[in-house]
């Protein structure tokens, strides 16, 4: 989830130069409101990886690169440029010596190194939907053993986002007009103005079983995007 603030200047003083002409006492409405836009995404984001063991620490890169590298042939196969390909980690765990029963009154033994595990993870950026099942079928194919899923995203969030902010300014002005009318005071002014807002991201989990699955392509639906933003003002109000 991505939370973004902005500064709205919407041709009033911005808060704290409001405040600061009221004296104290003046009476003030705030209210807030939501717009929500529906937008269906256009970029899927597959993080996979690659976990091997070996006794040396050479003999556990060795594995893991031969691997990756036949993974890394596939994507380029699947015509996935490799400015889309990126390492979100890549970490080595030392294997120890389960520890054994001794004495009570002897030293602790000093942990014994026995292997190496090593972890490959890589996010895939994929813009042709249509290939999001293939290419995930196909990297476990090509050898990834550790897959952590996908979500969805678009390339270009800001106009989505503005239309996001208008609806919510113009549902708090209306919520702010209805509830003037049913106090009977008028609004003078708006004194400030907030805005907060995020998209929300559909994830999509992939069960083990599917990661052994063979059969055909993997049913994936992007479904929609839903992007919000909140807006708040805050109003001078006077006797009607």
């Amino acid at each position: 989830m991505v939370i973004v603030w902005l500064l709205v200047l919407l041709g009033y003083p911005v808060a704290a130069q409001a405040y600061d002409e009221v004296r104290a006492g003046t009476p003030t409405l705030t209210v807030s409101d939501t717009g929500m836009v529906p937008h269906v995404p256009d970029t899927a984001y597959v993080t996979f990886g690659l976990e091997t063991a070996g006794k040396s620490l050479t003999e556990a890169q060795r594995r893991n690169a031969s691997i990756m590298g036949k993974v890394m042939e596939r994507l380029r196969e699947l015509q996935i440029d490799k400015e889309r390909i990126q390492t979100s980690s890549f970490t080595v765990s030392p294997h120890y010596r389960p520890p054994s029963t001794r004495p009570t009154d002897s030293p602790p033994a000093s942990p014994e190194i026995i292997g190496y595990v090593i972890s490959n993870m890589v996010t895939v950026e994929i813009r042709a939907l249509d290939k999001v099942g293939t290419v995930i079928e196909e990297v476990l194919k090509a050898g990834a053993n550790n897959f952590q899923g996908l979500h969805w995203g678009l390339r270009d969030e800001q106009p989505v986002r503005l239309s996001a902010l208008k609806l919510a300014a113009d549902k708090a002005r209306q919520k702010a007009a209805v509830l003037s009318e049913a106090l009977h005071v008028k609004l003078v002014r708006v004194l400030s103005v907030n805005e907060g807002g995020h998209v929300v991201r559909p994830a999509v989990a992939m069960a083990r079983m599917a990661m052994e699955s063979s059969a055909g392509d993997m049913p994936i639906s992007s479904g929609e995007l839903k992007v919000e933003a909140t807006v708040t003002l805050v109003y001078e109000i006077a006797p009607n």
